[in-house]
Protein backbone atom coordinates (compact mmCIF):
# COMPACT_ATOMS: atom_id res chain seq x y z
CA UNK A 1 0.00 0.00 0.00
CA UNK A 2 1.65 3.44 -1.40
CA UNK A 3 1.64 5.87 1.69
CA UNK A 4 1.77 9.34 1.02
CA UNK A 5 4.34 11.71 0.90
CA UNK A 6 5.13 12.46 4.42
CA UNK A 7 6.91 12.35 7.27
CA UNK A 8 7.65 11.44 11.02
CA UNK A 9 9.05 10.38 14.07
CA UNK A 10 10.57 7.43 15.49
CA UNK A 11 10.05 7.37 19.65
CA UNK A 12 8.78 4.74 21.96
CA UNK A 13 6.44 5.74 24.72
CA UNK A 14 8.60 4.79 27.36
CA UNK A 15 10.88 7.50 26.41
CA UNK A 16 8.85 10.26 27.11
CA UNK A 17 9.50 12.31 30.37
CA UNK A 18 7.85 11.64 33.58
CA UNK A 19 7.73 11.99 37.39
CA UNK A 20 7.27 8.04 37.68
CA UNK A 21 10.78 7.27 35.80
CA UNK A 22 9.50 6.08 32.45
CA UNK A 23 7.63 7.04 30.01
CA UNK A 24 3.83 7.13 30.07
CA UNK A 25 0.46 7.94 28.77
CA UNK A 26 0.29 11.15 30.39
CA UNK A 27 0.99 14.48 29.99
CA UNK A 28 4.48 14.04 28.19
CA UNK A 29 3.02 12.14 25.71
CA UNK A 30 -0.16 15.06 24.84
CA UNK A 31 2.90 17.16 25.07
CA UNK A 32 4.91 15.23 21.95
CA UNK A 33 1.58 15.04 20.01
CA UNK A 34 1.22 18.98 20.21
CA UNK A 35 5.08 19.19 19.04
CA UNK A 36 4.23 16.32 16.08
CA UNK A 37 1.39 18.92 15.07
CA UNK A 38 3.65 21.52 15.31
CA UNK A 39 6.02 20.67 12.89
CA UNK A 40 3.41 19.38 10.42
CA UNK A 41 4.38 15.60 11.20
CA UNK A 42 1.81 12.84 9.75
CA UNK A 43 3.53 9.61 10.99
CA UNK A 44 4.57 8.54 15.29
CA UNK A 45 6.38 5.42 14.81
CA UNK A 46 6.33 3.57 17.65
CA UNK A 47 7.81 -0.01 18.80
CA UNK A 48 5.89 -2.91 19.97
CA UNK A 49 3.61 -2.25 23.26
CA UNK A 50 3.65 -5.26 24.53
CA UNK A 51 4.50 -6.06 28.90
CA UNK A 52 8.55 -6.80 28.73
CA UNK A 53 10.11 -9.39 30.79
CA UNK A 54 13.90 -10.27 31.42
CA UNK A 55 15.92 -7.62 29.56
CA UNK A 56 12.58 -5.13 28.95
CA UNK A 57 12.79 -5.64 24.86
CA UNK A 58 9.38 -4.34 23.52
CA UNK A 59 10.03 -7.34 20.66
CA UNK A 60 10.29 -10.36 24.04
CA UNK A 61 7.25 -9.88 25.61
CA UNK A 62 5.11 -11.94 27.58
CA UNK A 63 2.21 -11.45 25.31
CA UNK A 64 1.94 -10.27 21.43
CA UNK A 65 -1.82 -8.65 22.08
CA UNK A 66 -1.43 -7.31 25.34
CA UNK A 67 -0.34 -3.32 26.68
CA UNK A 68 2.34 -2.86 29.14
CA UNK A 69 1.00 -1.81 31.96
CA UNK A 70 4.32 0.41 33.00
CA UNK A 71 3.10 3.00 30.25
CA UNK A 72 -0.12 3.76 32.45
CA UNK A 73 -0.31 7.33 33.80
CA UNK A 74 -0.90 7.34 37.64
CA UNK A 75 -2.22 10.86 37.04
CA UNK A 76 -5.01 9.73 35.51
CA UNK A 77 -5.61 6.89 37.43
CA UNK A 78 -5.90 9.82 40.38
CA UNK A 79 -8.19 12.25 38.50
CA UNK A 80 -10.32 9.24 37.99
CA UNK A 81 -10.56 9.05 41.50
CA UNK A 82 -8.43 5.70 41.89
CA UNK A 83 -5.53 6.62 43.69
CA UNK A 84 -4.90 9.40 46.13
CA UNK A 85 -2.47 12.37 46.10
CA UNK A 86 -0.60 10.81 48.60
CA UNK A 87 0.25 7.88 46.57
CA UNK A 88 1.65 10.25 43.65
CA UNK A 89 4.07 11.89 46.33
CA UNK A 90 5.22 8.71 47.13
CA UNK A 91 7.70 8.54 43.85
CA UNK A 92 11.00 8.12 44.67
CA UNK A 93 14.08 10.38 42.79
CA UNK A 94 14.19 8.48 39.37
CA UNK A 95 17.04 9.03 36.96
CA UNK A 96 15.78 11.26 34.29
CA UNK A 97 17.86 10.11 31.47
CA UNK A 98 17.02 6.33 31.68
CA UNK A 99 14.66 3.75 32.96
CA UNK A 100 15.51 2.10 36.00
CA UNK A 101 13.17 -0.87 34.79
CA UNK A 102 13.57 -2.44 39.01
CA UNK A 103 13.06 0.49 40.39
CA UNK A 104 9.86 1.30 38.05
CA UNK A 105 8.13 -2.42 38.79
CA UNK A 106 8.55 -1.79 42.35
CA UNK A 107 6.96 1.78 42.60
CA UNK A 108 4.47 1.47 40.19
CA UNK A 109 3.25 -1.74 40.67
CA UNK A 110 1.98 -1.84 44.28
CA UNK A 111 0.19 1.79 43.09
CA UNK A 112 -1.57 -0.17 40.04
CA UNK A 113 -2.65 -2.93 42.72
CA UNK A 114 -4.33 -0.24 44.59
CA UNK A 115 -6.11 1.36 41.93
CA UNK A 116 -7.03 -1.68 40.99
CA UNK A 117 -8.82 -2.27 44.74
CA UNK A 118 -10.44 1.04 44.17
CA UNK A 119 -11.42 0.66 41.22
CA UNK A 120 -13.51 -2.83 42.26
CA UNK A 121 -14.98 -0.60 45.28
CA UNK A 122 -15.32 2.60 44.64
CA UNK A 123 -15.96 2.64 40.29
CA UNK A 124 -19.41 3.59 39.02
CA UNK A 125 -22.10 1.17 37.36
CA UNK A 126 -21.37 2.50 34.05
CA UNK A 127 -17.10 1.83 34.51
CA UNK A 128 -18.06 -1.51 35.46
CA UNK A 129 -20.15 -2.15 32.43
CA UNK A 130 -17.26 -0.49 30.60
CA UNK A 131 -14.45 -3.48 32.36
CA UNK A 132 -16.68 -5.90 31.40
CA UNK A 133 -17.95 -5.15 27.98
CA UNK A 134 -13.99 -4.80 27.61
CA UNK A 135 -13.23 -8.23 28.86
CA UNK A 136 -15.86 -10.03 26.67
CA UNK A 137 -14.60 -8.00 23.55
CA UNK A 138 -11.15 -8.72 24.41
CA UNK A 139 -11.76 -12.69 25.50
CA UNK A 140 -10.14 -14.34 22.71
CA UNK A 141 -6.62 -12.89 24.18
CA UNK A 142 -6.83 -11.79 27.44
CA UNK A 143 -8.74 -14.90 29.46
CA UNK A 144 -4.94 -16.45 28.47
CA UNK A 145 -3.12 -13.88 29.33
CA UNK A 146 -4.73 -13.16 32.84
CA UNK A 147 -4.01 -16.53 33.80
CA UNK A 148 -0.55 -16.62 32.52
CA UNK A 149 0.48 -13.30 34.06
CA UNK A 150 -0.68 -15.08 37.87
CA UNK A 151 0.61 -18.05 36.89
CA UNK A 152 3.71 -16.45 36.12
CA UNK A 153 3.52 -14.58 39.24
CA UNK A 154 3.04 -17.94 41.47
CA UNK A 155 6.06 -19.18 39.57
CA UNK A 156 8.34 -16.68 40.48
CA UNK A 157 8.48 -15.47 37.22
CA UNK A 158 9.96 -19.00 35.81
CA UNK A 159 9.13 -20.09 32.26
CA UNK A 160 6.21 -21.85 31.66
CA UNK A 161 7.54 -25.17 30.39
CA UNK A 162 9.26 -25.93 34.31
CA UNK A 163 5.61 -25.44 35.46
CA UNK A 164 3.71 -28.59 37.19
CA UNK A 165 3.10 -30.39 34.08
CA UNK A 166 -0.73 -30.14 34.23
CA UNK A 167 -0.61 -26.52 33.87
CA UNK A 168 2.27 -26.48 31.85
CA UNK A 169 0.25 -28.48 29.27
CA UNK A 170 -3.29 -26.39 29.87
CA UNK A 171 -4.65 -30.07 30.96
CA UNK A 172 -8.77 -28.47 31.51
CA UNK A 173 -9.14 -29.59 35.17
CA UNK A 174 -5.57 -27.46 36.12
CA UNK A 175 -6.70 -24.83 34.12
CA UNK A 176 -9.76 -24.09 36.09
CA UNK A 177 -8.84 -25.09 39.19
CA UNK A 178 -5.62 -22.41 38.98
CA UNK A 179 -8.54 -20.35 37.57
CA UNK A 180 -10.86 -20.46 40.63
CA UNK A 181 -7.32 -20.16 42.92
CA UNK A 182 -6.21 -17.02 40.97
CA UNK A 183 -9.37 -15.39 40.21
CA UNK A 184 -8.34 -12.22 42.43
CA UNK A 185 -4.80 -11.78 40.38
CA UNK A 186 -6.77 -12.53 37.20
CA UNK A 187 -9.04 -10.24 37.69
CA UNK A 188 -6.13 -7.76 38.52
CA UNK A 189 -4.27 -8.39 35.50
CA UNK A 190 -7.51 -7.81 33.13
CA UNK A 191 -7.70 -4.72 34.72
CA UNK A 192 -4.88 -2.92 34.19
CA UNK A 193 -5.24 -3.82 30.99
CA UNK A 194 -8.47 -2.27 30.52
CA UNK A 195 -6.73 0.78 31.97
CA UNK A 196 -3.80 0.79 29.47
CA UNK A 197 -6.62 0.33 26.39
CA UNK A 198 -8.64 3.49 27.90
CA UNK A 199 -5.65 5.51 28.26
CA UNK A 200 -4.20 4.34 24.61
CA UNK A 201 -7.34 4.74 23.13
CA UNK A 202 -7.56 8.62 24.57
CA UNK A 203 -3.87 9.30 23.23
CA UNK A 204 -4.79 7.53 19.84
CA UNK A 205 -7.55 9.85 19.46
CA UNK A 206 -6.12 12.90 20.43
CA UNK A 207 -3.02 11.98 17.98
CA UNK A 208 -5.51 11.18 15.27
CA UNK A 209 -7.59 14.36 15.78
CA UNK A 210 -4.34 16.33 15.17
CA UNK A 211 -3.78 14.59 11.86
CA UNK A 212 -1.32 12.23 13.26
CA UNK A 213 -1.42 8.09 12.47
CA UNK A 214 0.52 5.89 14.73
CA UNK A 215 2.35 3.35 13.15
CA UNK A 216 2.93 0.09 15.51
CA UNK A 217 5.49 -2.60 15.50
CA UNK A 218 4.97 -6.18 15.14
CA UNK A 219 7.71 -8.77 15.48
CA UNK A 220 7.33 -11.39 13.68
CA UNK A 221 8.35 -14.25 16.61
CA UNK A 222 6.90 -14.31 20.06
CA UNK A 223 8.78 -15.07 23.15
CA UNK A 224 9.09 -18.41 24.40
CA UNK A 225 7.97 -17.48 28.21
CA UNK A 226 4.66 -16.22 26.43
CA UNK A 227 1.13 -16.30 27.22
CA UNK A 228 0.67 -16.93 23.15
CA UNK A 229 3.40 -19.87 22.91
CA UNK A 230 1.63 -21.80 26.55
CA UNK A 231 -1.58 -21.19 25.51
CA UNK A 232 -1.32 -22.58 21.64
CA UNK A 233 2.02 -24.48 21.60
CA UNK A 234 1.08 -26.52 18.60
CA UNK A 235 1.49 -23.39 17.18
CA UNK A 236 5.24 -23.27 17.07
CA UNK A 237 8.33 -26.11 16.72
CA UNK A 238 8.12 -27.02 20.08
CA UNK A 239 10.36 -29.97 22.01
CA UNK A 240 7.43 -32.42 22.91
CA UNK A 241 8.57 -33.68 25.69
CA UNK A 242 10.34 -30.33 27.85
CA UNK A 243 8.63 -28.23 25.97
CA UNK A 244 11.51 -25.79 24.99
CA UNK A 245 12.51 -24.60 21.52
CA UNK A 246 12.88 -27.42 19.00
CA UNK A 247 14.65 -24.60 16.28
CA UNK A 248 15.07 -21.63 17.87
CA UNK A 249 14.59 -17.76 15.71
CA UNK A 250 17.90 -15.50 14.56
CA UNK A 251 19.66 -14.45 11.36
CA UNK A 252 22.91 -15.20 10.72
CA UNK A 253 26.00 -13.65 10.98
CA UNK A 254 25.32 -9.57 9.34
CA UNK A 255 25.99 -5.93 9.48
CA UNK A 256 24.93 -5.91 13.51
CA UNK A 257 27.10 -9.04 14.66
CA UNK A 258 29.67 -11.11 13.82
CA UNK A 259 27.90 -14.08 15.17
CA UNK A 260 24.41 -13.42 14.05
CA UNK A 261 21.54 -12.85 16.30
CA UNK A 262 20.29 -15.62 18.55
CA UNK A 263 17.12 -14.19 19.56
CA UNK A 264 15.62 -18.12 20.96
CA UNK A 265 12.28 -17.50 20.62
CA UNK A 266 10.37 -20.58 18.59
CA UNK A 267 9.53 -20.74 14.83
CA UNK A 268 6.51 -21.11 13.67
CA UNK A 269 4.41 -24.46 12.56
CA UNK A 270 3.64 -22.86 9.28
CA UNK A 271 1.97 -26.16 8.37
CA UNK A 272 0.00 -26.10 11.61
CA UNK A 273 -0.91 -22.68 11.10
CA UNK A 274 -2.13 -23.26 7.80
CA UNK A 275 -4.37 -25.73 8.91
CA UNK A 276 -5.88 -23.14 10.82
CA UNK A 277 -6.36 -20.38 7.97
CA UNK A 278 -3.77 -18.44 10.07
CA UNK A 279 -6.01 -17.88 12.59
CA UNK A 280 -4.04 -16.98 15.44
CA UNK A 281 -2.17 -14.53 13.18
CA UNK A 282 -5.66 -13.08 12.11
CA UNK A 283 -6.49 -12.28 15.81
CA UNK A 284 -2.94 -10.69 16.38
CA UNK A 285 -3.52 -8.42 13.61
CA UNK A 286 -7.02 -7.36 14.79
CA UNK A 287 -5.25 -6.91 18.11
CA UNK A 288 -2.34 -4.31 17.43
CA UNK A 289 -4.91 -2.53 14.78
CA UNK A 290 -7.12 -1.60 17.87
CA UNK A 291 -4.01 0.55 18.77
CA UNK A 292 -2.30 2.28 15.44
CA UNK A 293 -3.14 3.01 11.97
CA UNK A 294 -0.19 1.29 9.97
CA UNK A 295 1.80 -1.96 10.72
CA UNK A 296 5.90 -2.40 10.71
CA UNK A 297 6.60 -6.24 10.64
CA UNK A 298 10.02 -6.82 11.84
CA UNK A 299 11.66 -9.23 10.15
CA UNK A 300 9.64 -8.73 7.13
CA UNK A 301 12.02 -11.53 4.93
CA UNK A 302 10.78 -14.51 7.62
CA UNK A 303 7.84 -14.99 5.60
CA UNK A 304 9.31 -15.91 2.88
CA UNK A 305 12.37 -17.80 4.46
CA UNK A 306 13.72 -18.17 7.96
CA UNK A 307 16.76 -19.06 10.01
CA UNK A 308 16.60 -21.72 12.26
CA UNK A 309 19.28 -22.80 15.55
CA UNK A 310 18.78 -26.00 16.65
CA UNK A 311 18.37 -25.83 20.21
CA UNK A 312 21.64 -26.02 22.36
CA UNK A 313 23.42 -23.59 20.21
CA UNK A 314 24.80 -20.86 21.89
CA UNK A 315 25.25 -18.34 18.55
CA UNK A 316 23.02 -18.21 15.35
CA UNK A 317 26.29 -19.17 13.11
CA UNK A 318 25.46 -22.64 13.14
CA UNK A 319 21.90 -22.63 11.52
CA UNK A 320 20.24 -23.08 8.49
CA UNK A 321 17.19 -21.34 6.25
CA UNK A 322 13.67 -22.57 5.79
CA UNK A 323 11.24 -22.08 3.82
CA UNK A 324 8.33 -19.17 4.77
CA UNK A 325 4.81 -19.14 3.73
CA UNK A 326 5.59 -16.39 1.26
CA UNK A 327 2.42 -14.90 -0.52
CA UNK A 328 0.32 -17.54 0.59
CA UNK A 329 -0.21 -16.12 4.03
CA UNK A 330 -1.20 -12.52 2.99
CA UNK A 331 -3.47 -13.46 0.63
CA UNK A 332 -5.07 -15.78 3.62
CA UNK A 333 -4.33 -12.33 6.03
CA UNK A 334 -6.13 -10.47 2.86
CA UNK A 335 -9.08 -12.56 2.27
CA UNK A 336 -10.12 -12.01 6.23
CA UNK A 337 -9.43 -8.79 6.91
CA UNK A 338 -8.90 -6.93 3.57
CA UNK A 339 -5.96 -4.70 2.83
CA UNK A 340 -3.67 -3.93 5.48
CA UNK A 341 -1.44 -0.93 5.67
CA UNK A 342 2.05 -2.83 6.22
CA UNK A 343 5.62 -1.49 5.92
CA UNK A 344 7.68 -4.22 5.17
CA UNK A 345 11.05 -4.30 7.76
CA UNK A 346 13.31 -5.55 4.53
CA UNK A 347 16.88 -5.31 6.00
CA UNK A 348 19.59 -8.03 6.25
CA UNK A 349 20.08 -10.51 3.68
CA UNK A 350 17.36 -9.86 1.42
CA UNK A 351 17.30 -12.14 -1.47
CA UNK A 352 15.11 -11.36 -4.89
CA UNK A 353 12.40 -13.80 -3.92
CA UNK A 354 11.76 -11.36 -0.25
CA UNK A 355 11.59 -8.05 -2.62
CA UNK A 356 8.90 -9.81 -4.96
CA UNK A 357 7.07 -11.14 -2.34
CA UNK A 358 6.87 -7.46 -0.62
CA UNK A 359 6.70 -6.04 -4.08
CA UNK A 360 3.54 -8.37 -5.07
CA UNK A 361 1.44 -6.50 -2.12
CA UNK A 362 3.00 -3.25 -2.62
CA UNK A 363 4.73 -3.58 1.13
CA UNK A 364 7.07 0.08 1.13
CA UNK A 365 10.54 -1.24 2.15
CA UNK A 366 13.02 0.57 4.48
CA UNK A 367 16.26 2.54 3.39
CA UNK A 368 18.50 3.46 6.04
CA UNK A 369 20.94 6.17 5.17
CA UNK A 370 23.43 5.18 7.96
CA UNK A 371 24.05 2.02 5.58
CA UNK A 372 24.60 4.27 2.28
CA UNK A 373 28.52 5.46 2.64
CA UNK A 374 30.27 2.57 1.33
CA UNK A 375 30.50 -0.05 -0.99
CA UNK A 376 30.22 2.34 -4.44
CA UNK A 377 27.40 4.06 -6.61
CA UNK A 378 25.21 0.34 -6.51
CA UNK A 379 24.52 0.58 -2.63
CA UNK A 380 20.98 0.47 -2.54
CA UNK A 381 20.71 2.57 0.30
CA UNK A 382 22.19 6.01 -1.26
CA UNK A 383 19.26 7.96 -2.05
CA UNK A 384 19.48 7.88 -5.83
CA UNK A 385 18.99 4.10 -5.64
CA UNK A 386 15.17 4.41 -3.76
CA UNK A 387 12.13 3.72 -4.81
CA UNK A 388 9.41 5.68 -4.07
CA UNK A 389 7.31 3.45 -1.99
CA UNK A 390 9.78 3.19 0.52
CA UNK A 391 10.53 4.42 4.31
CA UNK A 392 13.32 6.20 4.87
CA UNK A 393 15.21 6.65 8.07
CA UNK A 394 18.54 7.97 9.32
CA UNK A 395 18.76 5.26 11.53
CA UNK A 396 16.56 3.06 13.57
CA UNK A 397 16.20 2.06 17.28
CA UNK A 398 18.66 -1.01 16.39
CA UNK A 399 21.58 2.15 14.81
CA UNK A 400 23.77 3.93 16.44
CA UNK A 401 22.74 7.95 16.80
CA UNK A 402 23.73 9.96 13.77
CA UNK A 403 25.94 12.00 16.16
CA UNK A 404 27.36 8.29 17.25
CA UNK A 405 27.62 7.05 14.23
CA UNK A 406 29.82 9.97 12.28
CA UNK A 407 31.95 9.51 15.12
CA UNK A 408 32.55 6.42 14.43
CA UNK A 409 32.71 6.17 10.48
CA UNK A 410 35.86 4.54 8.78
CA UNK A 411 38.16 7.54 6.97
CA UNK A 412 36.54 6.33 3.91
CA UNK A 413 32.90 6.31 4.57
CA UNK A 414 33.08 9.55 6.27
CA UNK A 415 34.45 11.08 2.90
CA UNK A 416 32.16 9.40 0.92
CA UNK A 417 29.21 11.04 3.16
CA UNK A 418 31.06 14.62 2.96
CA UNK A 419 31.81 14.23 -1.13
CA UNK A 420 27.63 13.05 -1.13
CA UNK A 421 26.58 15.85 1.01
CA UNK A 422 28.65 18.60 -0.83
CA UNK A 423 30.35 18.89 3.05
CA UNK A 424 29.32 19.22 6.81
CA UNK A 425 27.08 22.23 7.70
CA UNK A 426 27.56 23.86 10.69
CA UNK A 427 24.33 22.65 11.80
CA UNK A 428 25.71 19.06 12.47
CA UNK A 429 25.76 16.02 10.26
CA UNK A 430 22.18 14.94 12.16
CA UNK A 431 20.66 17.98 10.72
CA UNK A 432 22.51 16.98 7.31
CA UNK A 433 21.17 13.53 7.54
CA UNK A 434 17.62 14.67 8.37
CA UNK A 435 17.75 16.79 5.17
CA UNK A 436 18.68 14.20 2.89
CA UNK A 437 16.07 11.88 3.97
CA UNK A 438 13.44 14.81 3.22
CA UNK A 439 14.63 15.28 0.06
CA UNK A 440 14.82 11.79 -1.23
CA UNK A 441 12.00 10.59 -3.29
CA UNK A 442 11.07 8.09 -0.77
CA UNK A 443 7.08 8.77 0.46
CA UNK A 444 8.05 8.91 3.69
CA UNK A 445 10.66 9.83 5.85
CA UNK A 446 11.13 8.92 9.38
CA UNK A 447 13.44 10.21 11.88
CA UNK A 448 14.36 9.37 15.79
CA UNK A 449 14.14 12.36 18.27
CA UNK A 450 17.68 11.27 18.95
CA UNK A 451 18.73 12.64 15.81
CA UNK A 452 16.34 15.50 15.98
CA UNK A 453 18.21 16.78 19.52
CA UNK A 454 22.08 15.79 17.76
CA UNK A 455 22.97 13.30 20.24
CA UNK A 456 25.87 10.51 20.66
CA UNK A 457 25.43 7.15 21.21
CA UNK A 458 24.47 7.81 25.30
CA UNK A 459 21.32 8.06 23.91
CA UNK A 460 21.03 4.76 21.88
CA UNK A 461 17.99 2.64 22.27
CA UNK A 462 19.32 -0.67 21.49
CA UNK A 463 22.79 -2.83 21.20
CA UNK A 464 21.52 -6.08 19.04
CA UNK A 465 23.28 -8.77 20.53
CA UNK A 466 23.30 -7.74 24.18
CA UNK A 467 20.73 -9.05 26.82
CA UNK A 468 20.74 -6.18 29.28
CA UNK A 469 21.30 -2.13 29.34
CA UNK A 470 19.05 -1.60 26.43
CA UNK A 471 15.67 0.36 26.06
CA UNK A 472 16.43 2.94 28.60
CA UNK A 473 17.06 6.26 27.16
CA UNK A 474 14.65 9.13 28.08
CA UNK A 475 14.69 12.53 26.87
CA UNK A 476 13.95 15.73 29.19
CA UNK A 477 11.21 18.20 29.75
CA UNK A 478 12.31 20.79 27.64
CA UNK A 479 14.57 18.95 25.02
CA UNK A 480 11.71 19.27 22.13
CA UNK A 481 12.19 23.12 21.23
CA UNK A 482 9.85 25.13 19.10
CA UNK A 483 12.77 25.26 16.91
CA UNK A 484 12.95 22.27 16.52
CA UNK A 485 8.96 21.71 15.04
CA UNK A 486 9.48 25.01 13.46
CA UNK A 487 12.52 23.76 11.30
CA UNK A 488 10.82 20.34 10.54
CA UNK A 489 7.79 22.37 9.08
CA UNK A 490 10.15 24.11 6.69
CA UNK A 491 11.97 21.11 5.67
CA UNK A 492 8.21 19.68 5.02
CA UNK A 493 7.40 22.16 3.10
CA UNK A 494 10.70 22.71 0.85
CA UNK A 495 10.23 19.07 0.02
CA UNK A 496 6.93 18.54 -0.55
CA UNK A 497 5.79 16.47 3.11
CA UNK A 498 3.26 18.49 4.51
CA UNK A 499 -0.19 17.11 5.40
CA UNK A 500 -2.46 18.07 2.08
Amino acid sequence: MPLPRASGILLHPTSFPSRFGIGDLGKSAYEFIDFLVAGKQRYWQILPLGPTGFGNSPYMCFSAMAGNPLMLSLEKLYHNGFLTGDDLLKAPDFPPERVDFQQVVATKMPLLEKACDSFKNSASPGQHKDFARFCESKAYWLDNYALFMALLEVHQGASWHTWEKDIARREPEAVDRWRSQLSNQIFFQKYIQFEFFHQWQELKAYANQGGIEIIGDIPIYVAHNSADVWAYPENFRLDEETGEPALMAGVPPDYFSETGQLWGNPVYDWQQLEQDNYGWWVQRFQSILDYVDLIRIDHFRGFEGYWVVPQGETTAMNGAWLKGPGAVFFEAIKQQLGRLPIIAEDLGVITPEVEALRDRFEFPGMKILQFAFGGGAGNPYLPFNYTRNSVVYSGTHDNDTTGGWFEQLSDGERQTLIDYLGGISADGVHWDLIRLAYSSISNLAIIPVQDLLGLGNEARMNYPGTATGNWEWRYQEGHLQPQISDRLQNLGAVFGRLPS
